[in-house]
């Protein structure tokens, strides 16, 4: 930025847009000028239209001051989501930091199809049990507790920090009564109180292998827990632990939906090939990769 103009206090919000989206495609980040958007609206407390109904109004000494910092924190590839503290899912408002994942659009998937299976309940079941296993910032949870306010849900995490950023997601999207956030890691409690107890298991456990964590994008190596992403070296570490857990957790009948990787789904079926369950389903996202598989236990 050029100090003469900063000086003369002459950068308007157009201007800065157009600098900062230069800047930002020079050193490599993909859809800069929405970058450039969105840390100025956050900046000046409204939204990207208002931007440009504005586009001519020069900026406080202040409000660029703010805004500097937030531009390099972007570029030191910190996720926009944290920098601004917010996100959507499921057309939901959600509190986002680096204690928990970032909510992903492809995981809305998991939650509709879950409430697709609460609907076929509603006769013989109207309060379907379900426990959300990796709550982290509580999209999953929270999302079915508000579009389906009958289910009784558990949410559990292996970390403190994720789950009082679900309790505050909760409160903010008036279901923190529907939901129960429970520390645990699951693979490594006695569950005896829970057997036979859920109608639902839900989780988008952690799926990447080792080699796939090392091509990730240095924003999501550098700022998001390791632990919600990384399962081990060929990333199925999850799901070979939990056929057994899914047995004893699951009521008769019951049915577990979790997200899993695009060449994960022949593996999978192969670990969930066993009597106890009928075989599972694998359900496609619109970009048509494997994305969530079903099972069901007989």
């Amino acid at each position: 930025m050029s100090q003469t103009q900063e000086k003369q206090n002459r950068w308007t919000i157009i201007q800065l847009i157009n600098w900062t989206t230069k800047h930002l495609m020079e050193k490599g980040f993909e859809n800069s000028r929405l970058n450039a958007e969105i840390l100025l609206a956050h900046t000046l407390k409204c939204n990207r239209v208002k931007l440009y109904l504005d586009f001519d109004r020069p900026l406080q000494a202040d409000e660029l001051a703010e805004f500097k910092v937030l531009l390099k924190r972007r570029l030191n590839h910190e996720p926009l989501q944290y920098i601004t503290g917010q996100c959507e899912f499921m057309s939901l408002p959600f509190t986002v930091g680096p204690g928990a994942l970032i909510p992903r659009p492809e995981t809305e998937m998991l939650v509709e199809l879950t409430l697709e299976h609460c609907k076929t309940l509603v006769e013989n079941n109207p309060h379907p049990v379900i426990l959300d296993i990796g709550a982290g910032s509580g999209n999953i949870a929270i999302s079915l507790a508000h579009y389906n306010p009958d289910c009784q849900i558990t949410a559990v995490d292996i970390s403190e920090a994720a789950l009082n950023i679900a309790r505050r997601n909760a409160v903010l999207n008036n279901v923190e009564s529907c939901i129960q956030f429970i520390q645990m890691d699951i693979m490594n409690c006695k569950l005896e109180h829970l057997h036979n107890y859920f109608d639902i298991i839900v989780s988008n456990p952690p799926y990447i292998d080792a080699a796939g964590y090392e091509r990730l994008p240095e924003e999501i190596k550098a700022h998001e827990p390791q632990i919600s992403l990384l399962a081990g070296q060929e990333g199925l570490d999850f799901y070979i632990h939990f056929p057994d857990f899914f047995i004893y957790l699951l009521k008769e009948k019951g049915i577990a939906f979790f997200e899993i990787g695009e060449l994960q789904a022949s593996s999978i079926k192969q670990i969930f090939n066993r009597p106890e369950f009928e075989p599972v389903e694998i359900f496609c996202d619109l970009a048509g990769k494997d994305r969530i598989i079903k099972v069901k236990k007989r």
